[in-house]
């Protein structure tokens, strides 16, 4: 039996259902559900992801029954609708659409009106008896199909400005300017008519060929472009910043047109079963009558609200669909519920009404910003919609950073002056400077500035600016609109449809009334009230103490198994992460009270000691270095009161530290009563040509046992001050770079020596604490079964591990990352996350070796990737105990680590 490559859906009936989503992609799976359901959906045909697949591999060509397959579903699709495709006498026009199993908004192609032409618009123009419609449907296909198949599709690259449907669109104002019109819906039949010859004629000119005329060939030209949107820059960018893999390929969506642009009776429309930027339980949406669907989301006019509860200050005086059209608003608001009911989910849903009869052309589950996210899913449950479990598995562990946002400071906001206002389409505030195109974006960013891109309105070529700006303010455009979307995707501050600014793309500025805003000025945006602000106003940081945020996390509690902890290396650190919900600190660098605030008397100490060339002048020093380095460790074991406390000995290279300047350097002279040549001769010994490889870690304290000695007596001490306050510490102390059981040794003779002399000093049996290493060289994790011997407990530091296992210095992969990622040489930047089959097996070895000599040991992660959704997965299933990652990504971690576990019952 043959392949099937399409699926037909409509009449009552669908060959697919909504969980084909692999092979008919979300929006062919949903339109064949909402068929099934028995919602007024437009026949039509899903051509299968397969198909893409197929395409590629086989050098741009179909499988040979297709064609077949697509002719037999089409007469099905004629029979149902009552028209005949090409047909002169009673044209069937169909639209033709990209749709991926995971959501790509705006980022492939889209085609309208497939299948009119000179002849067939005369049946159409008889059949419907509104010239002005057919040709305003005529002249918006060639506006679509020159510019997405004859341009884009064929691999043509004009300069900026000069594609042909920026042209043609401009031919179009051109003529609205020359007949004093301020809309599109002023052109008269007339005027389309003559502006249809000048778009064919501008075509021909521009891109060297004929417009085509016939209806089948205009088909296959645009399921074609649709897959070769597939791989277009802007669909490549999109599924690298989402994770989405490659080989997923698109799904082709032909569908039967129904028209919005028929008249006054005739709309189209976007919408959320809530709203997709607060969560409120409120159907919320956008419309246009006498519109294409495009109309809405490309932001070419400003949308009406699509009730009277979604009006705000910039759209009350607008009509509502409520108002305009209740019979059919109280119709489409039965189906949202209906829909919503049924998946279980906020969907966005797209509608058009001809001529007061409502059609729905797709659903799928919507895009939502954090906050949002949260709420639903909180409402759901408690609405008896899904259960805690389905709950968790709502919210993206890279969305809960959205409702810790920055916040612009409302004392300061209270008073500041606003410039503009628009929709509030991304949460949080933000600053930047302007920037006008989306490829000085990315290069002002390359450059280390915050930028705020400012954008008439954004479209899918603007993708890889809009990632690198700090926010996203638009001209034009609704909640719906392709910036709207693609910022609440990502969580991005984003206000749209700031009509009161005028964009100068010559002079590179925006007016807004007498107030100029130039290129390279800050602005400040609050994308949770849609307000623009002149300058940079100062920001703080969102409430941890956000009553959905803290019931979510009670309940992501409830799933989780395995313990997360923090990365902090001062007291406040520390006091954040357990405000976040941290269990302990997994990692506490004792080198980081040399650097920042109050650091510059322990840096001179310990500047002293490194240059100090005998046993007695380092003693000395490092006796000097105590007290200060038992007061730091102190207050972090006591602010992580009964919480356990890693903290990692010395680990940087010595030469670090060597001061640059004379100051420093004649300090440290006369404080050794050395001379400038013997400072010198000390320094340059301390000189490594690799020093991620060279005196560091536990090498420094076999070198200098003193070194380790004096570290450990100041953890003992600092424990045992606070036992006799009635205080819980408990610290572990992590040998850093290790390779060796041997190494390991050495220093656990130092460390138990040092233990028993605070004991008796204290008068106490025992101080609680663990003592293990660092898993950070591919040696140590091989040999783990001979490291377990001392050590009660690995963290891995995935940091290094992956820079020894790669062969690359993560300090310098800046430098050639962007090409491997490009050239898809490595997937993702293996310092982000896990690189499992080389990283990870090594985790993985050294976790069964451990165990196998110690099988209560404790294993974590410290390195960066302790923050990484994927990561924190991958650490789930090698049975770790926890992960430990930066304060403000433990909620992260924690969701991770509980969805990692949710995950694993499913199965």
């Amino acid at each position: 039996m043959a392949q099937k490559w399409v699926y037909f859906f409509g009449g009552g009936q669908a060959d697919g259902k909504s969980e084909m989503k692999e092979l008919l992609g979300g929006k062919g799976a949903n339109l064949a559900e909402m068929v099934n359901i028995g919602l007024p959906v437009p026949a039509g045909f899903t051509i299968t992801t397969e198909v893409c697949t197929y395409y590629y591999e086989h050098g741009k060509s179909y499988p040979k029954d297709l064609e077949a397959q697509v002719k037999e579903a089409l007469a099905k699709v004629e029979q149902e609708m009552g028209a005949k495709f090409g047909d002169q006498d009673n044209p069937l026009l169909v639209s033709v659409r990209s749709g991926a199993r995971s959501s790509m908004p705006g980022m492939m192609e889209t085609v309208l009106n497939v299948g009119l032409n000179d002849t067939t618009r005369a049946g159409l123009i008889k059949k419907t008896q509104n010239p002005r419609f057919v040709y305003d449907a005529q002249r918006r296909l060639i506006q679509m199909y020159s510019d997405v198949v004859m341009e884009k599709a064929a691999g043509l690259e004009p300069a900026e400005g000069q594609g042909i449907r920026q042209q043609l669109e401009g031919e179009l104002k051109k003529m609205k300017e020359a007949k004093g019109y301020e809309a599109d819906t002023d052109l008269t039949a007339d005027d389309l008519l003559e502006l249809i010859a000048i778009y064919k004629q501008k075509v021909q000119d521009v891109l060297g060929k004929p417009f085509p005329e016939d209806a089948m060939e205009q088909l296959w030209g645009a399921i074609g472009a649709v897959f070769q949107s597939w791989n277009g820059k802007r669909a490549i960018s999109y599924r690298r910043i989402e994770g989405i893999p490659d080989e997923w390929g698109t799904a082709v969506n032909v569908q039967s047109m129904v028209f919005g642009n028929m008249g006054d009776t005739s709309a189209t429309g976007v919408g959320f079963t809530r709203n997709p930027a607060t969560g409120e339980n409120i159907f919320y949406g956008e419309w246009l009558p006498n519109a294409q669907g495009e109309d809405v989301v490309a932001g070419i006019r400003t949308p009406n609200p699509i009730n009277e509860a979604g009006k705000g200050d910039h759209s009350r005086h607008l009509p509502s669909l409520e108002t305009a059209m209740p019979s059919v608003y109280k119709e489409l608001h039965g189906i949202q519920r209906k829909l919503e009911t049924h998946y279980h989910d906020m969907l966005d849903i797209e509608f058009t009404i001809q001529e007061d009869k409502l059609y729905m052309l797709q659903c799928r589950v919507g895009k939502r910003n954090g906050p949002a996210a949260v709420k639903m899913a909180l409402d759901m449950l408690h609405e008896g919609l899904i259960d805690k479990k389905e709950a968790v598995m709502r919210v993206k562990p890279s969305q809960l950073d959205e409702l810790l946002h920055p916040m612009i400071d409302p004392k300061v906001e209270l008073v500041a002056i606003t410039i503009a206002k628009g929709l509030p389409a991304g949460p949080g505030g933000a600053s930047g400077q302007v920037v006008f195109t989306a490829n000085d974006a990315v290069e002002w960013f390359k450059a280390g500035k915050r930028v705020i891109l400012v954008r008439e309105e954004t479209n899918p070529e603007d993708i890889e600016g809009m990632r690198a700006a700090r926010a996203i303010l638009t001209a034009r455009g609704g909640m719906t609109s392709h910036a709207a979307l693609v910022a609440r995707g990502w969580g991005k501050c984003c206000v749209v449809g700031a009509g009161a600014i005028k964009i100068d793309m010559e002079e590179k500025c925006f007016k807004v009334g007498d107030h100029t805003v130039n290129e390279g000025d800050w602005i400040t945006l609050n994308g949770t009230k849609g307000t623009v602000y002149p300058g940079e106003l100062p920001m703080i940081e969102a409430a941890e103490e956000n009553p959905d945020f803290v019931e979510f996390m009670k309940i992501v509690d409830e799933f989780r198994k395995m313990g997360v902890r923090t990365n902090a290396d001062t007291p406040a650190d520390a006091a954040k992460a357990l405000s976040f919900g941290a269990e302990g600190i997994g990692l506490f660098r004792i080198e980081h009270m040399f650097y920042g605030k109050g650091s510059e008397e322990p840096l001179f100490k310990l500047r002293k000691m490194i240059i100090s060339k005998t046993l007695e002048e380092r003693r000395a020093a490092l006796e000097e270095l105590f007290p200060h380095m038992k007061a730091d460790i102190k207050k972090t074991l006591e602010a992580m009161n009964g919480f356990p406390v890693t903290i990692r000995t010395l680990d940087p290279p010595l030469h670090e530290f060597v001061p640059k300047g004379k100051a420093e350097r004649e300090k440290i002279m006369k404080s050794l009563n050395i001379s400038a040549e013997e400072f010198n001769k000390r320094a340059e010994v301390l000189h490594e040509n690799n020093p991620m490889m060279g005196h560091r870690g536990v090498r420094l304290g076999i070198t200098y046992p003193e070194v380790t000695e004096i570290q450990v007596r100041a953890i003992f001490e600092a424990a045992a001050e606070l036992l006799k306050e009635g205080k819980k510490p408990f610290p572990e102390i992590m040998i850093p770079v290790t390779c060796v059981e041997t190494e390991l040794k050495h220093q656990y003779e130092i460390t138990q020596k040092v233990y028993k002399e605070v004991c008796e000093k204290f008068g106490m049996k025992e101080i609680p604490h663990l003592y293990g290493t660092m898993i950070e060289i591919p040696r140590a994790a091989l040999a783990s079964d001979k490291m377990a011997e001392y050590a009660k407990f690995f963290s891995f530091g995935t940091n290094d591990l992956t820079q020894m296992t790669f062969g690359f210095s993560r300090d310098d992969i800046g430098a050639f990352l962007a090409d491997y990622l490009q050239e898809k040489i490595l997937p993702v930047d293996p310092f982000q996350q896990i690189d499992r089959g080389t990283v990870g097996e090594l985790m993985k070895i050294s976790c069964e070796r451990g165990r196998k000599t110690r099988p209560d040991i404790k294993l974590g992660i410290c390195g960066e990737h302790g923050g990484d959704p994927s990561s924190v997965e991958f650490c789930y299933q090698l049975g770790l105990t926890y992960v430990s990652c930066s304060p403000f990504r433990v909620p992260i971690a924690r969701l991770a680590a509980a969805q990692a576990a949710l995950k694993e019952e499913k199965k």
